[in-house]
C-alpha cells in the first residue's frame, strides 16, 4: 500500500486540492486548477476498483454508476478523506479530497457525518489472517465507532504463501472481503503468465510496496498517453516518426502535437509493443502489421516500419462500438444486399476512406438479423464482433492462418453461409472468392480502386487473357453490389463525412460485363436511377445541399467537377457522354431545310445538263 499512501500524502501539501484517478489516465493531483501526474503509469479499471476497495469502498463498488457515490475515511498521518466515485461502462473515475476539521482550522467546518449505508466497521477491511487478531484497544474502538473509518495504509505483514505463486500481481494490496464477488473470482480465471505488454501501472513488489517503473515501462505509459490524447482529439490516426512531433490526423489533416521525437525515443515507444511472433518479420522485411488492444483506451490497428531516420509507427484508432450504415451517413440500400444468399459484394475506395468500417457495418447487419455462419479473414482483425443471432468466426492472417488464400480454401469446408475477406489483393485470393461466390456463398471484400467501373476492370485484369472471359461470365451472374466511397471533411472541419457511389447488380450491368463493354458503365450510371444506381457526383451534391460539407471539398473528389459545380449553381449543363465530352449540337431543322432544298435542285439540274450533253 506504499504507493497509495504516497499518492494520498500529496493531499498534505497546502497547494493540492484533490487527488484524482480515471481509467486509462495517470494518477494526478489538482494544483491551481490544473492536474499534475504523480505517477507515470496509467491506471486500469481493475486498478481503480482495488484502490477504492482499499479506501473503504467495498460496499459501493458493485453499485457504482453514473450517479456518483460518496463515502468518508480516515487515514493515519493524512486525516479525514472524502471519496467520490462514478462508473460509466468500463470507465471508472474517482477523486479524493482532504476534509479539514474545526480543530485543525478555526474556519473550516467539521466533516459531515456519513449516511448509515456508508458506516463501515474496521473488521470489514481485515484480511482473513488479520481477522484473528485481538480486538483493538479502547481508544482505537472509540475512533472507529465514529461515522468515518480509520484505515492504516502501512504495508501489511507478508502473506503465508509466496506472492509469486498467486495468479496475478495486483497494484494494491486490497483485502479479499472488500472486493466484489466478480472481482474476487476474476484472478482464478486469469492466466498466470504476465502480459506481453508491460505497463508501469501494474508493477508491485512482493512485499506489498510498488516497484519503481523500469526504463521500458515509462515509454509504455507515454505511448498510452499519446493514444489517449489522440482519441480525445477525435483523430483517426496517430503517427510517431523519428525527428517529427507526434502527428494526429483530424478530419483528414495531419496536425503536430508536442516536441519532436528523437530516434531513440521512437524506438523505445514502438518496439516493446511488437508481438514476439512479428519481431523477426520487422527485422527481415522492415515492417509489420498487428492489432493492439489496450482495455479502456480501445483497439488500434498498428503498422511499424523502418525508414531513413529510424522507426515509424502508424496507429489507426478503431471505434469502440460497431457502426451502423445510418451513423456513417450511407444509404440504406446498401444493407439490402445482405438479403442475397450468394454472390459477390465489393467495397472499394482509396486507402483510408473507411472501406473496413463500411464492411463492418454490413457484417453487423448479418450478425444481428440472420442465423448465418459468418467467417471473416482479416489482416489484422480490427473490429471485434459481439455474439449475435449469427455464428461468427474471426480469423487473423499470421495468427490463425497463413494467408488469405489458405483461409478461403479451408472455409469452404467449414459450412459457411457468408465469407468476409478483408482485402482482395491478389489473383489467388480473387480466384478463391469468385469460386466461393459461385458455390452458394455470399462473399464480401474490399479493394483499393477509385470507382465502381474501375473495380470491375481490376477484377478482370488480375487474370491472364485466357481466363478473362470466364471471369466475365462469373461476374455477370454473381456480382451483387459495388460500393465506392470517399471521405471528405465536414462543413466545420472537425470530422469526416462519406460520399458513396452505389452500383447494384442488374441485367444491363451483367450484359455489359459479359460483352466486354465495361467502358459503357458510366453511361449506364447516368440513366440507371431506376435500377438503384447512385453516382458519386450525385452523392456529393446531396452532401453540399444538406450543408454537411463544402463545395470546395466536394469538387476535389468529384469525377466531373465542372458538371457538379453547374448543377449546384442551378445552371443547365448538357449531359456528358461516357468519355466526358459534350455531344455535338443537333442541327437546326429550320435552317437546314433551305439548304437541303437547294442541294436537291442542283442535283436535278446537273442530271438534266448531263443528258443534254450526251
Amino acid at each position: 500500500m506504499n504507493a497509495l499512501r504516497s499518492w494520498l500524502s500529496q493531499l498534505n501539501r497546502p497547494e493540492v486540492t484533490e487527488f484524482a484517478v480515471a481509467t486509462g489516465r495517470m494518477p494526478s493531483v489538482k494544483v491551481s486548477g490544473a492536474f499534475q501526474a504523480v505517477d507515470p503509469g496509467a491506471l486500469s479499471t481493475e486498478d481503480i476498483l482495488m484502490l477504492l476497495s482499499a479506501l473503504g469502498g467495498g460496499r459501493h463498488i458493485e453499485a457504482l454508476g453514473a450517479k456518483p457515490s460518496q463515502w468518508h475515511i480516515r487515514i493515519e498521518g493524512i486525516g479525514a478523506i472524502s471519496v467520490v466515485a462514478a462508473r460509466q461502462g468500463d470507465l471508472v473515475h474517482a477523486r479524493m479530497t482532504r476534509m479539514q476539521s474545526s480543530a485543525a482550522s478555526g474556519t473550516a467546518a467539521a466533516a459531515p457525518p456519513a449516511r448509515p449505508s456508508q458506516q463501515l466497521s474496521m473488521r470489514e477491511h481485515l484480511a482473513p489472517e488479520e481477522a484473528q487478531r485481538p480486538p483493538p484497544r479502547e481508544q482505537d474502538a472509540k475512533r472507529t465507532s465514529s461515522s468515518e473509518v480509520a484505515l492504516d495504509l502501512r504495508s501489511p505483514p507478508p502473506p503465508a504463501e509466496p506472492r509469486a505463486s498467486r495468479p496475478s500481481v495486483a497494484r494494491f494490496e486490497a483485502r479479499a472481503d472488500d472486493a466484489p464477488a466478480a472481482e474476487r473470482a476474476a484472478p482464478a480465471a486469469r492466466p498466470s503468465a504476465p502480459s506481453p505488454e508491460p505497463r508501469a501501472a501494474a508493477r508491485a513488489v512482493a512485499a506489498g510496496g510498488r516497484a519503481r517503473p523500469s526504463s521500458a515501462e515509462v515509454p509504455s505509459a507515454a505511448l498510452d498517453g499519446l493514444l489517449a490524447m489522440a482519441r480525445d482529439q477525435g483523430a483517426s490516426d496517430l503517427h510517431l516518426v523519428a525527428g517529427r512531433p507526434p502527428l494526429l490526423r483530424v478530419a483528414g489533416e495531419l496536425m503536430p502535437h508536442g516536441e519532436p521525437l528523437d530516434p531513440a525515443a521512437v524506438e523505445s515507444l514502438l518496439l516493446p509493443r511488437v508481438p514476439p511472433r512479428l519481431s523477426r518479420v520487422l527485422e527481415v522485411e522492415g515492417s509489420c502489421d498487428f492489432a493492439l488492444e489496450l482495455g479502456a483506451l480501445g483497439r488500434f490497428r498498428v503498422n511499424i516500419s523502418r525508414h531513413r531516420q529510424g522507426y515509424k509507427g502508424s496507429f489507426r484508432l478503431i471505434a469502440r462500438t460497431i457502426p451502423t450504415l445510418a451513423s456513417l451517413g450511407l444509404p440504406d440500400a446498401i444493407g439490402l444486399a445482405t438479403r442475397h444468399h450468394q454472390g459477390l459484394i465489393v467495397i472499394t475506395g482509396p486507402t483510408g476512406h473507411g472501406k473496413t468500417t463500411t464492411l463492418t457495418a454490413i457484417v453487423d447487419i448479418l450478425n444481428r438479423e440472420t442465423s448465418h455462419h459468418i467467417i471473416t479473414v482479416e489482416d489484422p482483425v480490427e473490429f471485434v464482433h459481439a455474439r449475435g443471432k449469427a455464428m461468427i468466426s474471426q480469423r487473423e492472417v499470421g495468427t490463425h492462418t497463413r494467408s488469405f488464400e489458405n483461409a478461403l480454401k479451408a472455409s469452404l469446408r467449414e459450412d459457411p453461409d457468408v465469407i468476409v475477406v478483408g482485402e482482395l489483393r491478389d489473383t489467388a485470393t480473387v480466384r478463391m472468392a469468385l469460386a466461393a461466390s459461385e458455390t452458394g456463398h455470399l462473399v464480401l471484400g474490399t479493394m483499393n480502386t477509385p470507382s465502381a467501373a474501375k473495380t470491375i476492370d481490376r477484377l478482370i485484369d488480375l487474370f491472364p487473357p485466357g481466363d478473362q472471359q470466364q471471369v466475365r461470365v462469373t461476374l455477370a451472374g454473381g456480382l451483387r453490389l459495388i460500393v465506392s466511397q470517399r471521405l471528405l471533411p465536414s462543413e466545420g472541419g472537425k470530422r469526416m463525412v462519406a460520399a458513396a457511389e452505389v452500383l447494384p447488380g442488374s441485367v444491363p450491368l451483367w450484359n455489359l460485363i459479359r460483352d466486354s463493354k465495361t467502358f459503357q458503365i458510366p453511361s449506364l450510371q447516368q440513366r440507371g436511377k431506376g435500377l438503384g444506381i447512385i453516382r458519386l457526383d450525385d452523392s456529393l451534391a446531396e452532401l453540399v445541399r444538406a450543408g454537411k460539407t463544402t463545395l470546395e471539398a466536394a469538387l476535389k473528389v468529384a469525377e466531373a467537377p465542372d458538371e457538379l459545380e453547374a448543377v449546384l449553381a442551378g445552371r443547365r449543363q448538357p449531359m456528358l457522354t461516357p468519355d466526358r465530352r459534350p455531344p455535338a449540337p443537333a442541327p437546326d431543322a429550320s435552317k437546314s431545310a433551305p439548304v437541303e432544298a437547294g442541294k436537291g435542285l442542283f442535283e436535278r439540274a446537273g442530271a438534266l445538263f448531263g443528258k443534254k450533253g450526251a
